[in-house]
């Protein structure tokens, strides 16, 4: 494929303006414009509706190892493009290049998964209380699928959507993100040359001044059947509201507030290290990152002076194309100017620098290690969604839990702890939908990712990914 990139809309197999006219992409390490896109009015999703709706008419009656084959060749395609996919997605997303092909990797390991999984779809026999009557359960796929996805994974979490919607059956219209819509146009082109049928894929971008009104068009419609969506808890509180007056089933995959516990018993340098990964990945623009540092008093210090000489060490901010670089930028300025509020409030407050704390210039922010953290100070109370390490003492195992609680989110938490009873304890006590014992990455295709709370609904990924684009139907035979 050429590294050209794509910059219409694809609705029902064609490549098309929007009548909005056009919006600019740019890349916020530069700030330089890289391409301008269409921008999508509610006419061109009703199109893609419509077509979408079309083509499942089809595509649900192809045979789970024909829908099989489709997803294994888009596998294929993503990874024999993943370097111009990695480059396209480093450009509108800042993320460092080496990052950016791993979620290439990522993403593409859902549709190996997935293919596998759509000829796994069981219904079962149920035990018959009555002689005349034989009652067994099916799985068909629900219909259309409306898909919104995020700047931070612009290809991995098209990847784990799109794949599982393809192995139930159902058909999809999928919104990227406003920031790095080149990514998921790219994604379309794949799905074309991987021979996806006309219609069971479509892309529709919009500019972020069109984004209610694409938003609301997508809950309206009868026709959709089921909504996922990947962002702010904000705007899924928003979403959830606006579908129900069709009753459509929701996947929501919302804010994070995790906690990331380290015990006295732990190995600290493997504390150290977990840590350091999970802040910093993606320049801490991510929903499962380390938001809230619990430290134990007794290791408070050597902790922070340990985290401090690793941040020296290892994070080197820079463009993401730049060779070295591990921390690119801030994806636009509204979040740019969100992170430097959230660290200047809680320096007032009485939080202690111990590295960072200010603008590099343009959108780059420098990795930042705050102490002397209170509980009510804005690094705590709000998601910051940067690299920003805020590290908090504890005195037991109780006071932290009820700490880590203290939040109306629960995505993700970590602990390390090598007490083998505390384990089990906090991985059963911590309300979060996933936990990381010793272990700062947690996804993968094989495993179900989802929270608690305002966190979200439903799970993506897993065998429990397809429950998101089917029914369970019950049939009675009498005989």
């Amino acid at each position: 494929m050429s590294d050209e990139l794509i910059t219409r809309a694809l609705v029902g197999g064609q490549w098309i303006n929007g009548r909005g006219g056009t919006f600019p992409v740019t890349d916020p390490a530069t700030g330089d414009e890289i391409a301008r896109v269409a921008d999508c009015t509610t006419a061109e999703v009703t199109s893609a509706i419509e077509a979408a709706a079309a083509a499942f008419e089809g595509w649900r009656l192809r045979s789970t190892k024909e829908r099989a084959a489709v997803l294994l060749k888009v596998r294929d395609c993503l990874l024999q493009e993943k370097d111009i996919i990695a480059t396209v997605l480093s450009r509108e997303n800042g993320k460092p290049l080496g990052e950016a092909a791993g979620e290439v990797g990522f993403a593409a390991s859902f549709f190996e998964w997935f293919a596998e999984e759509a000829r796994r779809q069981y219904g079962e026999t149920i035990p018959s209380p009555f002689p005349s009557k034989r009652l067994v359960t099916v799985r068909q796929p629900v219909g259309v699928a409306a898909l919104i996805t995020p700047w931070n994974f612009p290809i991995g979490m098209i990847g784990r959507k799109v794949a599982a919607v393809l192995a139930a059956g159902c058909t999809c219209v999928v919104k990227p993100a406003e920031d790095t819509p080149l990514t998921a146009l790219f994604f379309a082109k794949i799905c074309e040359r991987a021979g996806v049928p006309p219609g069971v894929v479509n892309v529709v971008p919009c500019s972020r001044e069109r984004v209610e009104e694409v938003g609301a068009a997508l809950c309206a419609s009868p026709r959709v059947q089921v909504l996922s969506f990947t962002g702010s808890t904000a705007v899924g509180k928003w979403l959830y509201s606006r579908c129900g007056p069709t009753v459509k089933k929701l996947a929501l995959e919302l804010g994070g507030d995790a906690p990331f516990i380290v015990f006295p018993s732990a190995d600290l340098t493997r504390a150290v290290e977990g840590a350091m990964a999970s802040k910093f990945r993606n320049t801490g623009q991510t929903c499962v990152t380390a938001n809230r540092i619990f430290v134990h008093e007794s290791i408070h210090d050597k902790f922070v002076s340990c985290f401090a000489s690793a941040m020296d060490a290892e994070l080197k901010v820079g463009r993401g194309l730049e060779k070295g670089i591990n921390q690119g930028p801030i994806i636009n300025q509204r979040q740019f100017d969100r992170l430097v509020k959230i660290v200047k409030d809680s320096v007032s407050a009485g939080a202690k620098t111990v590295r960072g704390g200010l603008s590099l210039g343009g959108l780059f922010y420098a990795p930042t290690l705050l102490t002397g953290i209170k509980m009510d100070m804005p690094v705590v109370t709000q998601e910051i969604f940067g690299p920003v390490a805020a590290i908090i003492p504890f005195q037991n195992e109780e006071e932290v839990i009820r700490l880590a609680n203290t939040t109306d989110k629960g995505l993700a938490g970590y602990f390390y702890s090598n007490d083998v009873s505390q384990v089990w304890r906090v991985a059963e006590a911590l309300d979060v939908g996933m936990v990381g014992v010793n272990e700062p990455m947690v996804s993968s295709c094989e495993a179900p990712f989802g929270g608690f709370k305002q966190s979200g609904l439903g799970k993506e990924g897993s065998r429990y990914g397809l429950d998101e684009f089917t029914h369970l139907k019950y049939i009675c035979f009498g005989i």
